[in-house]
């Protein structure tokens, strides 16, 4: 009989395909083998010509629900004879080409054994199977097999050797599988770091208790750390945010159960689809004004009308929240500006400050991730990923096909920090890693990116930065170029955010002009100012700066950031009806140094989008100093929104401020508007909701001026979901609107976005350009 040879590319490991391809292979007669490889899954199997097609549509139609599968091949080989079916051991030679699996949120088998006590894995904490459990945050190696994760140190007991062993089994051949027999071990330590205790029923218990005492406890988990608290409890937050030093950014919140978090927020179906998908993210909810479970909203997020919320993801929460039975605060392990703790000493060293007790165990995490966050606009329902990192990464599916062969590695910004790798045809964005202002995060960055590169031993090509000097991803990336004897290439920040949302939509090879609308906090501009609120045409693989918001000084840098007050007086520079407004947001000897300032100069200016959300923030919401970033622009956007929902997304009046020389945007004139609905005593949420009307209503100008019928959206404000509501119904019916859908709009897209100016630059070099 012939012999075919199958091999399937993708997210094959680490998602039950083998024992998918065992199964089907044995119901339908064939005798051959299945095995994992550095590039994939490779199938041989006895058939005739018609019985092997079959079969190997099969294998691709009926795929695991976690695979993906991105090529796939079907040819004859030499004969072999085949006596039966089985799984063979993995070969680790050959180039690594595999889609890494994410972690996986426990499914819904695996909950009801750990709740039922009659199951042997009753009330084990790290119940798996091969449809959930770490995958990403474990792998030490590849091909996927138990002795290239953190998995390797626990050898099977008989049970659940007979489980792996066994093809009608869940469990056959799952990487993860461990019961109490052989189990992972919790350890409960206090904060001077004396032992608790090892028992894990005495353990599971004792955490609620001392949740219900007040107590801070801080849990590792499947990426890291979390610091964890009763959210019913004031005194315990507040003792929270004292010691994490985070006196307003909000709290994340774990809930027991749908039915919990329905009564505290308006649900809706589709974001309850997003919590309970294997993904399982923080989704943002809008909070009801008093909720019932009796959490202290005010000091989760204060001064916000919404939360982000959560599901038990991993069985040991699912087991702590079953036993609590209350909403608990959830947020990342880790010191103010420093990242999430993964590994246990140093969580004893770092997080003893900050938690009473702290809950370990003995599995290792190779690669830390923090939990993804995503908000949904609540007119249109358009995904808005605030941070993607576990669930989500590393695994990049663009419709954007190779224009080069090489390994590519892009090291991204400074403040939301990713790096992407290009690696044999496929994409891998990494998790969120954090703002590299500190010597801490910028090693976790360093030793992220080199364990990506190790699992695939690869050499890239060239390495491609962010055109800011200043920035630790450039300096990596020019030292990594230089180790590597390869081209480094750096590209302007916007142009980068405009690119990554091209690539994720296809777009690289549009033939007809697009117009970006670029708009986020900064970044440096190809003239040396700091740009933010850019317009560029894209048109036959190459980018054009179109229009911008007019500059306003930016002398003071970063402190500008940090303080909205500072942006509404740079940006009122000359308004006369703005000084009795922003004087009182100063001291005298403020305001004297300030305006000195004022009088020179500036030796920076910008036209950042953001800096001017801060300004007008500032002017309405009376907040002048931040403690996070976007502080200002969260209650802004808020402002407005309360307006919208008495009165609708549409507005009759906006701010002209679209010159009509030059087509930019005129900063004065947006103030200017602000400032005389003040003085005439117009509601503020009503000037809110008509200052982001008026941007909507720029960009339309904007785009009828350039001619353009496609529109595309990045940056950081656009993770403002009453800004992207009022695009999609004003503008939708007239432009084609492009919103990022696998990626964060602020700059976690940009490494990314370097990639794919690295293709649009090697589509122009093979034109002649």
């Amino acid at each position: 009989m012939p012999t075919y040879h199958i091999h399937i590319e993708g997210q094959v490991q680490g998602v039950g395909f083998r024992p998918f391809v065992y199964r089907l292979a044995r119901s339908m007669g064939l005798n051959g083998w299945v095995s994992n490889t550095n590039d994939g899954v490779h199938v041989e199997v006895n058939a005739g010509p018609e019985e092997a097609g079959i079969f190997y549509q099969s294998l691709v139609a009926k795929a695991p629900t976690m695979s993906f599968i991105l090529r796939h091949t079907l040819r004859e080989t030499a004969p072999r004879t085949f006596r039966d079916f089985r799984i063979v051991a993995s070969q680790d030679e050959g180039e690594a080409r595999l889609l890494l699996p994410p972690d996986f949120a426990i499914c819904e088998d695996c909950r009801r054994e750990l709740l039922h006590n009659d199951n042997r894995r009753f009330g084990y904490p790290f119940i798996t199977c091969t449809n959930c459990g770490p995958r990403f945050s474990i792998i030490t190696g590849l091909p996927y097999d138990r002795e290239r994760t953190a998995m390797a140190p626990f050898p099977m007991c008989p049970p659940c050797r007979a489980e792996y062993d066994e093809p009608l089994d869940r469990r056959y051949y799952s990487q993860t599988n461990s019961c109490p027999d052989c189990r992972i071990q919790l350890a409960l330590h206090r904060a001077d770091k004396s032992l608790v205790s090892v028992d894990n029923g005495f353990i599971l218990k004792e955490i609620s208790r001392l949740w219900a005492e007040g107590n801070i406890v801080a849990i590792k988990g499947i990426g890291g750390f979390l610091l964890t608290c009763d959210a019913t409890n004031t005194a315990a937050i507040e003792e929270l945010r004292r010691r994490k030093n985070r006196p307003a950014k909000p709290f994340a919140l774990m809930y027991p159960d749908v039915e919990t978090l329905k009564r505290d927020t308006r649900l809706d179906e589709a974001a309850e689809k997003l919590l309970t998908s294997p993904a399982a993210p923080i989704v943002l909810l809008p909070a009801a004004e008093r909720p019932p479970s009796g959490i202290a909203l005010e000091q989760i997020a204060p001064g916000l009308e919404q939360i982000g919320a959560m599901l038990p993801y991993a069985p040991l929460y699912e087991l702590l929240m079953q036993q609590f039975r209350r909403p608990i605060v959830a947020t990342s392990g880790n010191a103010s500006g420093a990242p999430i703790c993964y590994e246990d000493e140093d969580a004893l060293n770092t997080l003893s400050s900050i938690a009473d007790y702290l809950l370990l165990n003995n599995r290792d995490i190779a690669t830390p991730q923090d939990d993804s966050v995503i908000r949904r606009s609540p007119g249109s329902g358009t995904p808005i990923f605030l941070r993607r990192s576990r669930g989500y990464a590393p695994t990049l599916l663009p419709p954007v096909p190779p224009l080069a062969g090489e390994a590519v590695l892009a090291t991204g910004a400074e403040l939301k920090s990713t790096f992407t790798l290009f690696h044999a045809g496929n994409y891998y964005a990494s998790q969120y890693l954090g703002a590299l202002g500190t010597l801490e995060t910028q090693e976790r960055f360093r030793k992220t990116a080199r364990h990506l590169l190790s699992l695939f031993d690869a050499r890239p090509g060239a390495v491609l930065t962010d055109k800011h000097p200043g920035y630790f991803s450039t300096q990596l990336g020019r030292e990594l170029a230089e180790q590597w004897q390869v081209p480094v290439f750096a590209y302007q920040h916007h142009l980068a955010h405009f690119a990554a949302l091209l690539g994720e939509h296809g777009l690289l090879h549009a033939e007809e002009p697009i117009l970006g609308i670029i708009w986020d906090g900064l970044g440096l501009g190809d003239d040396g100012q700091i740009w933010g609120g850019e317009f560029f045409l894209y048109d036959n693989h190459a980018f054009r700066r179109h229009a911008q918001f007019d500059y306003f000084d930016y002398s003071l840098g970063d402190k500008i950031a940090r303080e909205p007050r500072l942006s509404a007086l740079m940006a009122c520079r000359g308004l006369e009806a703005a000084e009795s407004w922003l004087r009182p947001k100063f001291s005298a000897t403020e305001w004297k140094v300030y305006r000195t300032l004022q009088d020179r100069a500036p030796s920076i200016r910008t036209s950042s989008a953001g800096r001017l959300f801060d300004a007008a923030a500032s002017l309405l919401t009376g907040r002048d100093v931040c403690s996070f970033e976007g502080e200002a622009a969260m209650l802004l956007e808020q402002m407005a929104h309360r307006y919208c929902r008495k009165h609708g997304l549409k507005m009759e009046n906006h701010y002209e401020c679209v010159g009509e020389g030059s087509g930019n945007i005129s900063t004065s004139r947006l103030m200017a508007g602000i400032l005389d609905d003040l003085d005439r005593g117009e509601e503020r949420e009503a000037i809110a909701a008509r200052f982001h009307h008026s941007l909507i209503k720029a960009i339309e100008t904007v785009a009828g001026r350039a001619g353009a019928e496609r529109l595309a959206f990045s940056g950081g404000v656009f993770q403002n979901a009453l800004l992207v509501d009022m695009a999609r119904l004003q503008l939708g019916g007239r432009y084609a609107l492009y919103f990022h859908r696998n990626l964060s709009p602020n700059d976690e897209s940009v490494s990314f976005g370097q990639l794919m100016c690295y293709f649009i630059q090697e589509a122009g070099k093979k034109e002649g350009r």
